[in-house]
């Protein structure tokens, strides 16, 4: 897949396009970047440490909760809702975690390519074999994105970080921006239980003041759901996520103690934004 993307993407050094030489991509400056043997390319550039990505354990989690499928609701949905609005090109996912949500986009995307751009080198291993045409590249999204300017069609962002003043310059004029961001009542239930973190009630007015100045509002789509999950599922829903920097022993024996099926919401929104 690295020949066929290496033309969408930058020196993380000089900004500067890379071509593939092997199992290497290489700018005109010389900098050279190895494909590791897990199937991901690692572009991290700048200084000082990329922030933290997701912990071996937490990438584990979350593999094996949406393998599971209780999330498909919210695959299908942004499968959907891309594939309605995409005008033909490659797609980025920026935040991709293991790359299960752009597979499920390219697989609506016939003949597309995708690029699947996480700070976690657990993640990018996963990703790499999450679609035969998607590759993994390891970045730091809040840095300048490895991409060359104008270089995709749609970029992906499904619970994760955003960047919008990078992700309007890889965008083609008039691309697409696609965001799954939770509602208030999404896992409502389990926040109630188990004390976790709530989701802000105005996320969807502070997800419109940061994108403003860069992308207009297209369409919004609300996705609710009923999920029954285990006490070994709730585990790994709470270990994916921002509350597994917070699990202390008595959270872990408080989610043991839980019903063998206890009733959980999903609620979130996907919302497409154009580039101004």
């Amino acid at each position: 897949m690295f020949n066929d993307v290496a033309r969408l993407l930058a020196c993380p050094h000089c900004g500067r396009g890379l071509q593939p030489a092997g199992r290497t991509l290489r700018c005109p400056a010389n900098h050279s970047f190895d494909l590791a043997r897990q199937g991901y390319v690692s572009l991290l550039g700048g200084r000082g440490a990329p922030r933290p990505g997701d912990t071996a354990e937490m990438v584990a989690a979350r593999a094996g909760f949406l393998a599971s499928g209780h999330y498909a609701p919210i695959a299908e949905a942004l499968a959907d809702v891309t594939a309605a609005t995409h005008t033909g090109g490659p797609v980025l996912d920026v935040g991709a975690g293991t790359g299960h949500y752009l597979g499920r986009v390219l697989d609506a995307l016939p003949g597309e390519i995708g690029v699947a751009l996480d700070v976690s080198k657990y993640a990018s291993r996963r990703a790499a074999k999450a679609h035969p045409r998607a590759a993994a590249v390891l970045a730091d999204a809040w840095r300048t994105l490895p991409v060359r300017d104008a270089a995709f069609a749609t970029a992906l962002n499904v619970f994760a970080p955003r960047n919008a003043v990078e992700t309007h310059r890889v965008l083609r004029p008039g691309g697409h921006l696609v965001v799954v961001t939770p509602n208030s009542g999404h896992l409502a239930e389990l926040v109630s239980e188990l004390d976790l973190l709530t989701v802000d009630e105005r996320k969807q007015q502070r997800l419109r003041e940061q994108l403003t100045d860069h992308f207009e509002p297209v369409r919004s789509r609300r996705c609710e759901f009923a999920m029954r999950l285990t006490a070994e599922e709730v585990a790994a829903v709470v270990g994916m996520g921002p509350n597994a920097w917070h699990s202390t022993e008595s959270l872990s024996a408080r989610i043991a103690a839980l019903p063998d099926s206890f009733p959980i919401t999903g609620s979130v929104t996907v919302s497409v934004q154009r580039r101004r």
